[in-house]
């Protein structure tokens, strides 16, 4: 069982890196300020980092308390960690998503958040496929909505306009650069939109069987139905009855690819498909940054996965 960083945990470190002089602060990688002609940036994740960095641009130093490989909702903080919040002058992050992230925010973020949850309101948790009993977890963290907003195209694109915003406050000097960097974004990301669209426009089936619920946006964007062996919560284990249910509906469907994702065991999907007779491929949630390429190159690889799954012309 993951244990998570404690408010009480968070407010300790945070005295320890204060009476050790603010170590942090001078720590490289870290916030407070270790280039005073940039922005320092922490971010939660990765989808938000590739977002930072390329409204942000040469304006900004960014960090990740979540690291390459990391199954981002189990984040645990360590009390550099902490001292990077503390320092940051902004801190892009998605309440409800990561706990210890909503901790260390509520102890130590001040008014220093760029809140995605707060400017792109998130879809319920059945949004895009079924709603399940027994699928307790993450969904409760994160009050019955689902985090995963940036599988949306045009929803990340918004997300962008707004960061140029508020970068251009804390930066005003910069603000032109930061409109005209989300500008440039929200072109490529209308791009993908488009071919998202375009290529699951003559797909012979909609119905996608994902290892767990984090497709609800690309689901409800290009009129996917998605069907998911687990909640929000990758981590959490499908009970008996929702395999047997999700069995029956990959039957009913005539799935011919269980999906599943790069940062938590295949065995479950695997299972699912040899009971069904159908194949496992990749569908990354993009919680993490790609093996090759960025968020743009997992999307496309995502929408060619999708492609031959539903067997689209």
């Amino acid at each position: 069982m993951t244990v998570r960083a404690t408010p009480r945990a968070l407010a300790a470190a945070t005295a320890a890196l204060l009476a050790l002089g603010g170590v942090a602060a001078c720590s490289d990688g870290g916030g407070g300020g270790s280039d005073p002609d940039r922005v320092d940036v922490v971010v939660a994740f990765y989808p938000l980092q590739f977002l930072t960095e390329r409204v942000g641009g040469d304006r900004v130093t960014v960090s990740n308390l979540t690291k390459p490989g990391a199954e981002p909702h189990d984040l645990e903080l360590n009390p550099r960690q902490v001292g990077q919040v503390v320092d940051a002058e902004l801190i892009v992050h998605l309440t409800g998503f990561q706990p210890a992230v909503d901790e260390a925010m509520d102890q130590n973020g001040g008014d220093r958040g760029f809140d995605v949850a707060g400017v792109a309101p998130l879809l319920d948790a059945a949004a895009g496929g079924h709603e399940h009993e027994g699928e307790a977890g993450h969904e409760e963290e994160a009050g019955g909505k689902d985090p995963h907003v940036w599988l949306d195209p045009t929803r990340l694109a918004t997300i962008g306009d707004k960061l140029a915003e508020r970068l251009g406050t804390v930066d005003p000097g910069h603000a032109a650069d930061y409109t005209l960097r989300a500008g440039a974004l929200r072109a490529e990301l209308t791009k993908l939109d488009t071919e998202y669209a375009e290529g699951l426009r003559t797909c012979q089936r909609r119905e996608i069987v994902t290892s767990h619920t984090a497709f609800g946006y690309l689901a409800e964007r290009y009129e996917l139905e998605q069907i998911g062996l687990t909640g929000l919560t990758p981590e959490s284990e499908p009970s008996p009855q929702r395999l047997a249910e999700v069995v029956r509906e990959a039957r009913e469907h005539r799935a011919g690819t269980i999906f599943f994702e790069t940062l938590v065991s295949p065995k479950v999907a695997e299972t699912i498909a040899r009971t069904v007779g159908a194949r496992t491929a990749v569908l990354d949630p993009i919680e993490g940054p790609p093996a090759e390429g960025d968020y743009l190159a997992a999307m496309r690889a995502n929408l060619q996965a999708l492609r031959t799954a539903l067997d689209c012309a």
